[in-house]
């Protein structure tokens, strides 16, 4: 048996698109240390590939971190593999918000040197000295209250689709950035309640523990994250405070909480949540596009893309070193655009009174 996959990404996602069998998207993660995660990974590869289990699963010395997709007829042998290991047992489970079923279309289990790429050096700070995890009912209360501050530990292509009402979000394209950005902007604010959330939760463990070293007394975090929130909202049949899109790391690249739609199109300006990576794969840029733009500039970031698309000769590659991956800040010009289309609208009701 193959430990890695054989097949090419048209024909995989080929196979998926032919499936009759409808999946579950999932994803859970959990800082256990592992003294031999390369064995680890080889076993859990074993007891998945056989159940027909797709997903991106990192695993490292202090844990794993996956998100999958599992053929709802094999969820009960799936649940059934995580007790034959000790960091998988009794592990919480969060289940997608919207699922479609393709959302991964090979399985690939990775080592890595840590479960998230948090670019922190450990050595500096108590990673243990975590805030106080809140239920998602307890988020929702405090969220609605004026003396606390909600912060967004994502990137900034992430909250730009959807985050909690009235949320510090940080123009921020990595989370070492965004972590720092924070620290500074809040010096004054040690005192005061500070509400964390991201995804799934991963993310705010290490955030949470940055800030407490830094001195922030009241620091909570949102347990479970947005899934598990947008899950216990819906079940208690409450009013979100979560707006917008939650943006995922697979190929859906987004699921919405409550319907609203908050950002725009890239290119035109109107609104959309939409993210998309440029065409061109020697740009591969994430952006935001609608679908008149998609069709206009074939699915492309601009009509530079475009023509390079189309005439091969042209894909040197320049774009792909120039832009990187993710809205990089000189690229990204959706806040800019809200900025301008709201100062119009105001301009526009005050000539009309």
């Amino acid at each position: 048996m193959f430990l890695y996959n054989r097949i090419n990404k048209e024909e995989l996602k080929k196979q998926l698109m032919a499936e009759t069998f409808n999946r579950k998207t999932i994803s859970f993660y959990r800082y256990h240390y592992i003294d031999n995660p390369g064995e680890i990974r080889d076993q859990l590869y074993r007891e998945w590939f056989p159940l027909e289990c797709f997903g991106r699963i990192y695993v490292a010395r202090e844990g794993i971190n996956a998100q999958m997709s599992v053929p709802e007829h094999n969820m009960e042998a799936f649940l059934k593999t995580l007790t034959k290991f000790d960091l998988l047992k009794d592990i919480p489970i969060k289940y997608a918000i919207e699922d479609d079923g393709k959302s991964f279309y090979k399985l690939t289990i990775k080592v890595r040197p840590k479960i998230v790429a948090d670019g922190l050096d450990e050595r500096t700070f108590d990673v243990t000295n975590v805030g106080n995890h809140l239920s998602a009912l307890e988020f929702h209360e405090l969220a609605g209250k004026d003396d606390t501050i909600i912060v967004d530990m994502r990137n900034f292509y992430e909250s730009e689709i959807g985050h909690f009402e009235g949320a510090i979000c940080p123009e921020a394209d990595t989370f070492r950035e965004e972590i720092e950005m924070v620290v500074e902007q809040l010096q004054d604010k040690k005192d005061e309640k500070i509400l964390l959330y991201c995804t799934g939760g991963i993310r705010c463990e290490k955030a949470s523990a940055y800030l407490r070293h830094f001195g922030f007394n009241d620091v909570n975090q949102l347990h479970g994250g947005i899934l598990e929130y947008a899950r216990q909202i819906k079940t208690e049949n409450l009013p979100s405070r979560f707006v917008g899109k939650n943006f995922v790391f697979d190929e859906r690249l987004g699921e919405s909480v409550d319907g609203q739609i908050i950002s725009h199109c890239h290119q035109c300006g109107k609104p959309c949540d939409t993210h998309t990576n440029c065409a061109n794969n020697a740009c591969h840029l994430l952006f935001i596009q609608c679908p008149e733009c998609a069709a206009q500039y074939d699915g492309c970031c601009s009509d530079e893309c475009r023509d390079e698309k189309h005439d091969p000769d042209k894909n040197t590659g320049a774009r792909k070193k120039e832009y990187q991956f993710g809205n990089r800040k000189r690229n990204r010009v959706s806040l800019g655009l809200k900025k301008k289309l709201e100062s119009e609208q105001i301009e526009q009701e005050t000539v009309s009174e």
